[in-house]
């Protein structure tokens, strides 16, 4: 007997799960990170390799999603994985007060709680993202993305507007006390939102309990799925260039167009505006009474990526000397961001229908595939932004030729994206085309 679909209180319940979630990773990310930086005078590759860390452990997410669907129920995975991440949290402040007394001590304690904090977000986000591919219908995907999207970006500001004020001055114990805190809320609340939210199910026989031997041969199976395997290389592609913009956007706008670091967090805050508005397009375009006049959602991914890759096109453009002044830099840079969001929360509409359309038990193993591929790719994101403009600047002995072939490399993983989304959408990917060895991955890379 198969759960009621969920309707938006469901929807919303999920929701607030993934603000607390959110809640928990910005202080990790943003708050400790500059502490370690300014009042400890570490690095700043120091904070950067441990965000990278939590990224690389989010690998185990297609074993996370395996786990959801050898069990049938999604809940004690989000519950567990949100108490680790919360465990995870309060450890990394450990660390970070830790460090200003025995640096070695407290940055091996300090890997130890990314890697937690890694752990609980793949387990707590990929049963989220599961639950919804299973039981949001189809005509709401794309509001239940965006809602639950910009819930976890509401979550991003309101904790970090509290928790900074609540730290100022800031003291060690302090900081351990709000961290603490704001673990045991986040906790709190997603165990009532996850109360009676999904429909329990019989206990799992001890035969059919996941093993080692079980995932790999289901990872190779999901894997073998065209679809499955070309929205991966989607995702990957698609969230490299994304993230890759994100560390060079400011300091671009500094270098080039002389901006003070005042005017250039409003640049950035334009972008995520911009993000905001194309996220409620997608959303507006796919409500009944607009469906299908504004374009399906698969059109606003491919549009999204090819208006991307034209708005990056014009951040390198307007490096050129005689362009910079003239250039309506604010206008391109909230264009970027708005097609940056029809294109994200389009691809999310779009993971949720894939998830089930090969064959139902696997949407979690699915959605941690994709998971995976979008955390390596905010992994490599920040280190190829930064590293590719380093060394343009080294080969090249000028800023702006720096940037502009940065921005000009972006803009070609946008378009590579667009390509790959395209194919999905025109359904010529076969198996016969796509096979499981080397040539697969190599083919798949030509026709982007």
């Amino acid at each position: 007997m198969t759960s009621p679909l969920f309707g938006w209180f469901q929807i919303i319940r999920l929701g607030l799960i993934q603000a607390c979630l959110g809640a928990v990773v910005v202080v990790t990310t943003s708050t400790l990170n500059r502490i370690m930086v300014v009042e400890l005078a570490f690095p700043a590759l120091l904070p950067g390799a441990l965000v990278a860390w939590h990224y690389a452990v989010q690998m185990v997410r297609p074993r996370m999603g395996y786990g959801a669907d050898k069990g049938r129920r999604s809940t004690p995975w989000m519950m567990g994985g949100m108490m680790v991440l919360g465990v995870g949290g309060v450890m990394a402040a450990v660390s970070t007060i830790w460090m200003a007394t025995e640096p070695v001590w407290g940055i091996a304690l300090a890997v130890l709680s990314f890697s937690l904090i890694g752990l609980g977000v793949s387990a707590c986000g990929t049963s989220l993202l599961t639950l919804m591919a299973k039981q949001v219908p189809d005509q709401k995907r794309a509001q239940a993305a965006t809602t639950v999207w910009l819930m976890m970006i509401m979550g991003f500001a309101i904790t970090a507007g509290t928790v900074g004020k609540l730290i100022d001055p800031y003291t060690p114990e302090i900081l351990l006390k709000v961290s603490a805190s704001l673990s045991l809320l986040t906790t709190c609340i997603t165990a009532l939102c996850l109360w009676r939210l999904e429909k329990p199910t019989a206990d799992v026989a001890p035969e059919n309990k996941p093993t080692a031997a079980d995932f790999k041969q289901t990872f190779k199976e999901v894997w073998s799925e065209p679809k499955a395997r070309t929205f991966t290389i989607f995702v990957f592609l698609s969230m490299l260039a994304y993230s890759a913009q994100d560390l060079i956007l400011e300091p671009f706008a500094g270098a080039i167009h002389g901006m003070s670091p005042g005017k250039t967090t409003q640049l950035s805050g334009w972008h995520h505006m911009g993000v905001l508005f194309g996220m409620l397009a997608v959303a507006g375009a796919s409500t009944r009474w607009v469906a299908g006049r504004l374009g399906s959602v698969q059109a606003w991914m491919v549009g999204g990526c090819v208006f991307s890759a034209i708005a990056t096109v014009g951040l390198s453009s307007s490096a050129l000397v005689n362009m910079t002044e003239a250039w309506p830099l604010k206008a391109n840079v909230i264009f970027l961001g708005i097609a940056n969001g029809a294109f994200s929360i389009a691809a999310i509409a779009t993971m949720m229908r894939l998830a089930g359309e090969g064959g139902p038990g696997r949407e979690g193993t699915r959605m941690g595939l994709w998971g995976a591929a979008q955390a390596a790719a905010f992994g490599l994101g920040g280190l190829v932004g930064t590293a590719a403009s380093d060394l343009a600047h080294a080969l090249l002995q000028d800023s702006r030729s720096a940037y502009v072939a940065v921005f000009a490399f972006q803009s070609l993983m946008f378009l590579a994206s667009a390509v790959v989304a395209m194919r999905m959408r025109a359904g010529d990917v076969k198996p016969s085309e796509m096979s499981l060895d080397n040539h697969v991955l190599w083919k798949g890379g030509s026709t982007s």
